[in-house]
This record gives C-alpha cells, structure tokens and sequence, in this order.
C-alpha cells in the first residue's frame, strides 16, 4: 500500500489525494462526490479518556481535507484482551492498534500491508517490531522512552533529588518515601488492569542493549542473577516483597492511579514516557503544579550510565477486512503527520528526525543514553515468541508477573527462588523444543 501524499494546489483552495493501489482488498470507494476517498471508517482506540473530545476534534481538523469521509471511533477499555479476540472474527474496524499479541507472523493475516521496511524506514522510525518478510503492517503513533513517572516533590521530601543507580537504592528510596510520608504509597503495581504490567518488559535493553532480545534467544535461564530478565522481574518482586506497594493490588485502578500520581498519595509507577501527560493533567486538574511529574530511568546502569529503551507505542494499522481502505489509509497517515498526537502526548516523533519532548529534560541532565532495539535475524522474527509460547509463559503479558507479585505478597505459595527456578526450567525446556 503506497503513502498518499497531499500536494497543495496554486489556485483555490483545493488539494488533490495521489492515491497509490491497495496490495489486496476492496478500496471501497464510499459515496462522495470528490476525487479523494469517502465513506465511513470505524476507527478502534485504547484512549477512553480523549474519545469524546480531543479524538473529535482531530476528525474536525481531518475533515477540512477529506470532508467526505467519516470517522467513528470505537474506545475498548480492555484493549490488549478483547481486540486480541475480536481479531478471529474479522470485525474490527478498519483502523486499529495493533495488540501486543499478534506474532510477527500472524500480521499477513489481520492487517493491510504498508510499505516496505526499506521505503517507510527512510520516512519513520520504529518500524521492525510489525514488520515481517520485508513489509510493515503497523506504523508508531508516537514513540516512548521508558523509565518511571514520579511525584517529585514526594520523592524529595524524602531526601531523593536524581534517580538511584541500582535496585538497591531504589528500593531504599522507596523505604524513605514511606518513612517520610507514610499516607503514599511508595510504588503502585495497577496490578488489577494487568496490562501496566507488561510495561516492565518493555525496558529490555536498557541493561543489554540493542541486541537484548536476541540475546535471550540464546539463554537457556534467563532468571537467572546477573541476567537482564532476572533485573526486571526481581525489582517488581523484590518492591511487593518488602511492603512497599499498595496493599491489596486486587483493587488498583488504572484511571484513579493517574489522579493518585498526581496527587502525591502515590509515588511511582513503571510506565513508557507516554504516560507522563496523563499524570501531569491529573495533577493540573487537583491545583498543584505540572511540574510536579518527572520522569526517571530505571536503577541501572551500564558502563556507568543509565540507558533507556526506546520504542513504539502501539502501532497502527489497517484492518485486512476493512471495506474502505483508502479512507482508512487517509485517516492513518494524517494522524500520524498532521495530527500533532505525538506532540500532545510527550511522545517521541515517530518521523525520522523528530524531537524529543519536554518531558525527557531529565534525561538530558542524568546523561540517560537511548536504546532501540535491534530487529531480529531474518528468519527468526518468531524465534522469541516460539519459545515463550512453547513455555507457556506470557513475556510481553501480565499473568506471570501477576502470579510472582501473588508469591510475593504472601497470597501464594513459594519464593523468588522457586518460581524463578521453574520459570528457566520451562523456558530451557521450550527453547530445547523450538531452537533443537
């Protein structure tokens, strides 16, 4: 599917549509009287916050260049769990967010092709992860940095002023935070919504670097100390163990935790950089100032630095099943280009050259070095997923890191070392079966 351009006219205020054909599919051209398309596109969104208003106000803005095409937003609060499943029925709307399950293999056949990686890699960044056998099925709405979303002043009150260099400082930061203000909570997990937790994984390189994931191809016991994985998953592990997460994660809620953030009764969540405007207008909104939401990276470091992977937010594409597919591109690339959604979230600019936000300063002054990671070989794009499929443990999920968090809490049984331990046994069991 080729990128259509909008070229602006020297006379009357017109603009011509260069449309380029559909690799497969009906372009259904709707009932408009232009030369551009028309018709009708449902588009499907996570953001349940912004559907009625700033989403309405994009269409607005859209409109004045396709005024014949309408779009009608469809917002799934359980995005990860019910689009994955709306996927087999092929109703899904003709715009979409990519849920973080579709395997690199699967995307022929949910989605419309975009472009080459060679031709769309030129024009955006971030374009590997849904990317397979050469074509991009799904195109970053913005990028983000990851890292964690605290309450500064909260943290400061407890003598914290620069981000801690090991776990071990983090977590005795978290230790002052609940000294110093025992109504806050010093970490909170949004356990119950589950998907926050898979925000965890997506640091992956930040202590590895680029090659991190391929890297944990060829690791038999990734839970292991020393490793990456064991880094991640310990830190969650070790924060719940020692009392310094809410007390019944069962009841988290991921809406109230933006206005707790924001308040100060909670000091701080693991989330992508995406999720520091969110905080900030919770705290706006409760009278006490912007500024208050930082953003750190997380208690590593490498050759004395700390890093931070960069990577997509979701990505978008277009339903294989959409019966308006030139609409549907329309609204695709304006949004991403024209939009200023990127901006407006903190994000990273999906486009080649793009600035960083406001939001990372921190990073800039803590000397924090970028991390993307590396695609995989050609040929072993489903290589990771084979083997976490096969071990039956939901790496980019939530339910194994929400069973550890129940180990962790007293309301399971076992330990880190335990559960760790049948983690790498499973892991080298399903590696032995895919690789051989």
């Amino acid at each position: 599917m080729a990128k259509r351009r909008i070229l602006a006219a020297s006379t009357a205020a017109a603009v011509v549509l260069v449309l380029g054909a559909c690799s497969g599919g009906s372009t259904g051209g709707g009932d408009g009287d232009g030369d551009g398309p028309s018709g009708t596109i449902t588009v499907l969104t996570n953001r349940t916050d912004i559907v009625d208003t700033v989403l309405q106000d994009y269409v607005t803005e859209f409109q004045k260049t396709y005024p014949d095409v309408d779009v009608e937003f469809e917002a799934v609060t359980d995005y990860e769990g019910d689009v994955s499943i709306r996927l087999n029925s092929g109703d899904y709307g003709d715009v979409l967010l990519i849920p973080n399950t579709v395997d690199a293999d699967q995307l022929s056949t949910f989605f419309e092709p975009l472009g080459t990686v060679d031709e769309l890699g030129e024009e955006y960044r971030f374009i590997h992860d849904k990317a397979y056998e050469g074509q991009v099925y799904g195109l970053a709405t913005f990028g983000t940095a990851m890292g964690y979303v605290l309450n500064k002043p909260v943290w400061e009150k407890a003598g914290i002023t620069e981000p801690p260099a090991t776990p071990e400082e983090f977590l005795d930061a978290l230790k002052a935070i609940k000294d110093s203000s025992p109504d806050t909570v010093p970490y909170y997990t949004n356990y119950a919504d589950g998907w926050p937790l898979t925000q965890w994984q997506s640091n992956q390189g930040s202590i590895d670097g680029p090659e991190a994931v391929n890297l944990r191809t060829e690791q038999d016991a990734p839970w292991t100390e020393g490793e990456e994985q064991y880094a991640i998953d310990s830190l969650l592990y070790d924060v719940v163990e020692a009392g310094l997460s809410e007390p019944d994660p069962t009841t988290t809620n991921w809406e109230e935790s933006k206005n707790l953030v924001g308040t100060g009764q909670v000091a701080s969540m693991v989330l992508g950089s995406w999720a520091v405007t969110q905080m900030q207008d919770a705290a706006e909104a409760a009278g006490n100032p912007r500024e208050d939401i930082g953003f750190w990276p997380m208690p590593w470091q490498t050759d004395g630095a700390f890093h931070s992977t960069v990577g997509a937010d979701y990505k978008l594409a277009i339903s294989k099943h959409s019966e308006n597919k030139e609409a549907a591109e329309a609204w695709l690339y304006w949004f991403l280009d024209e939009s200023g959604f990127a901006a407006s979230q903190g994000g990273l600019a999906p486009q080649v050259g793009g600035e960083s936000p406001e939001i990372l300063a921190d990073f800039e002054t803590f000397g924090v070095e970028e991390v993307e990671i590396a695609p995989a070989p050609a040929g072993e794009e489903n290589l990771l997923a084979d083997i976490y499929n096969a071990a039956e443990i939901d790496l980019n999920g939530d339910q194994f890191r929400r069973q550890y968090i129940d180990v962790a809490r007293g309301a399971a049984d076992g330990d880190k070392a335990s559960f760790f331990a049948d983690l790498n046994d499973r892991w080298a069991t399903a590696r032995a079966e895919v690789v051989g």
